[in-house]
């Protein structure tokens, strides 16, 4: 939304019970023409509360009605992320609605989403079994994809992080969160196959079954959650780029951004896939099903030469760069009649 021309946007982050109560505060001005809010927190889902949930999706209407009038913005696009926006929809102004279905939502009522890619005068979907889920509701369904910041990640004349100055030997890396249900157990046989080479983990960590082995392994490295404008720089000395999957995700196809950022640099990319999943990119990303193959194409992977593959990815990662996708917004958009 920040790459469409001449846009105003009010964003709304989630709900959440933090400290300080930031609902409470005034936006914060992130760049120019951007605005963000924190909700209020209120009862999650409806259960044996429903007239409570009910009263809790009005105040989050009224909050962000108000702050709309506060910046004197009428007649918005409403752009939801969340089939929980459903609930706010007849408080709230509009000249239009975009549903961007980023994401599977079976964990919440199907009605909910149903109602809300109905009233969507567009609906962006993030994959193609997202596409074909959500078609029924909806005849003006878009693929969009997601992507990285091409420039950003595209360059070469970055130096090497202090954390990973003393290696000398190949650098297998993941940039992401660790998610208490992300499978570690490919990168964990890699890692004990591959003593030569050091496996870097870049990214937040939360409790994980796999952790405790991980950090037993003196070629393994958490370094933490960093910066975004720092990643490049630590993906520039990773070698191979690694993907792996939240065993609890039901989002089989959708390729997170970190593809496209890693396709950037032109780096190999092994990756693991769900059982019967096709592979988008099976000519530059190296598709692993099992954990014995994940260590396998680790090696396949470092051993590769030449320029082909990695002109390819670029071309990939530039392709799928966030401006590119804002022009296909943008020309959407345009052809409908809310831009």
């Amino acid at each position: 939304m920040t790459r469409l021309k001449d846009v105003h946007i009010l964003y709304f982050e989630p709900p959440a019970r933090r400290k300080g109560c930031p609902w409470k505060k005034p936006a914060r001005r992130v760049r120019p023409g951007l605005l963000v809010y924190s909700l209020p927190p209120v009862l999650d889902g409806e259960g044996e509360h429903p007239l409570l949930f009910r009263l809790g999706q009005r105040k989050l209407a009224r909050y962000v009605e108000k702050a709309m009038l506060r910046h004197r913005v009428q007649d918005p696009v409403l752009w939801c992320a969340i089939p929980t926006a459903v609930h706010l929809l007849d408080g709230l102004p509009r000249q239009g609605l975009v549903y961007d279905c980023g994401r599977d939502w079976s964990s919440l009522p199907d009605q909910w989403e149903s109602e809300l890619a109905l009233a969507a005068d567009v609906v962006f979907a993030a994959s193609p079994e997202l596409c074909d889920h959500i078609g029924p509701c909806n005849d003006n369904v878009a693929l969009l994809p997601n992507g990285a910041n091409y420039t950003m990640f595209a360059r070469e004349d970055l130096e090497t992080p202090p954390a990973l100055r003393d290696i000398s030997g190949p650098v297998l890396g993941y940039e992401g969160t660790i998610w208490r249900d992300l499978d570690l157990e490919p990168l964990l046989r890699a890692a004990r196959e591959h003593p030569a080479a050091t496996f870097v983990l870049v990214g937040r960590v939360e409790r994980n079954p796999h952790l405790r082995a991980l950090e037993r392994l003196p070629n393994v490295r958490f370094l933490g959650r960093k910066p975004l404008v720092e990643l490049p720089e630590y993906l520039n000395r990773f070698d191979v780029c690694l993907n792996l999957l939240r065993t609890g995700s039901m989002d089989g196809d959708i390729l997170p951004p970190r593809i496209f950022e890693y396709f950037a640099t032109g780096k190999p990319v092994v990756s693991m896939l769900q059982p019967g999943q096709v592979e988008q990119f099976p000519d530059v990303i190296y598709g692993a099903h099992t954990s014995a193959e994940f260590s396998q194409l680790c090696t396949s992977a470092l051993a590769e030469r030449g320029s082909w593959a990695r002109d390819r990815r670029r071309s990939y990662g530039q392709i799928g760069s966030w401006s590119n996708r804002a022009r296909e917004v943008e020309r959407i958009l345009e052809s409908i009649g809310l831009f």
